[in-house]
């Protein structure tokens, strides 16, 4: 017999694109990019399961600081020192931590989105079925944008972010939809205090409304230039038939997935795969105190990390 298995699971390379191997001619109306985006407990999550169900798409829950950990090895979840030292009850709990925990906190989930986007995108490149995020590293400078102006963390870990940013998704390309769901801050308290977790509970209303202005004052007019944009209320939102139905009328006539051929695929879906060059960009060596940690220290997390089972 011939053994067969999944193509995804085969390493893509030179030689698979030499003997004939393309991207394009797996795609299909719906092998496109969609990322859902809001405010906590906007409801996010349940849309973007129910579109990637309807429409025979991949769903990526939201990267957390345990995305490394859920993929990789046995998806035991590691000690929080192999996971940038950081926790998100402690974040609610002291934002303004002295030791800098909220920029780390943020770095590392910078990261971890990265990661995604790379894995989502190497899924649409290697199979041809489209993906569903739950925000995305284009995005996630909301979250940095809210700290800043809370007075959580220095001008510094600003500049760092924004470098590191422009650095890590520059070859990347950008959804080819984003869905934002509307769901004001008081609203979100309510939503909250009945269903979040105890330390959530602590979160300030004015954090919430500066991660609404930065959505709707900076990333959405900048990603409407390459992207579609939707938006909808929380009730809108429920009627996911509607949403569908919005989708399909949809042109995608707009932004650089327009431009690619397979032979931009194939570079891409070379890049995409090889996930340490992928995160190379998010780890420049910046002298930040809030996520710099000495060499002995470092090696020393590192063997015992090694050493880890599973």
């Amino acid at each position: 017999r011939i053994h067969s298995s999944p193509g995804r699971n085969l390493q893509y390379g030179w030689l698979a694109y030499m003997l004939g191997e393309r991207t394009t001619k797996r795609f299909t109306d719906y092998s496109k990019v969609f990322t859902v985006e809001g405010n906590l407990s906007s409801g996010k999550g349940r849309l973007a399961e129910q579109i990637a169900r309807k429409l025979g798409m991949k769903h990526f829950p939201e990267a957390d600081i345990h995305y490394l950990n859920r993929i990789s090895g046995d998806g035991t979840l590691l000690p929080e020192k192999f996971n940038g030292f950081c926790n998100m009850e402690r974040f609610y709990t002291d934002p303004k931590c002295p030791d800098g925990h909220s920029y780390r906190l943020q770095a590392w989930i910078f990261g971890n989105r990265v990661l995604q986007y790379a894995d989502a995108l190497e899924h649409l490149l290697s199979t041809g079925q489209g993906v569903v995020l739950e925000r995305s590293p284009y995005s996630d400078f909301v979250f940095l944008d809210a700290m800043f102006k809370q007075g959580y963390i220095h001008k510094r870990c600003l500049d760092h972010y924004k470098e590191i940013k422009e650095i890590s998704i520059c070859e990347f390309l950008p959804p080819h939809l984003v869905i934002y769901v509307d769901v004001p801050v008081p609203e979100v308290q309510k939503r909250i205090q009945e269903k979040g977790k105890p330390y959530e509970k602590k979160v300030s209303p004015s954090y919430l409304q500066h991660i609404e202005d930065a959505y709707k004052k900076t990333f959405l007019p900048e990603i409407s230039e390459s992207s579609e944009i939707l938006q909808y209320t929380a009730a809108e939102a429920e009627d996911v038939e509607k949403v569908i139905e919005d989708i399909e009328y949809l042109k995608f006539d707009k932004g650089p997935w327009l431009e690619q051929d397979d032979v931009s695929f194939h570079h891409l879906r070379l890049y995409v795969q090889d996930k340490n060059i992928v995160l190379d960009p998010a780890a420049i060596p910046r002298f930040i105190p809030e996520i710099t940690i000495g060499g002995t220290e470092f090696d020393k997390i590192y063997y015992e990390y090694r050493a880890v089972s599973g």
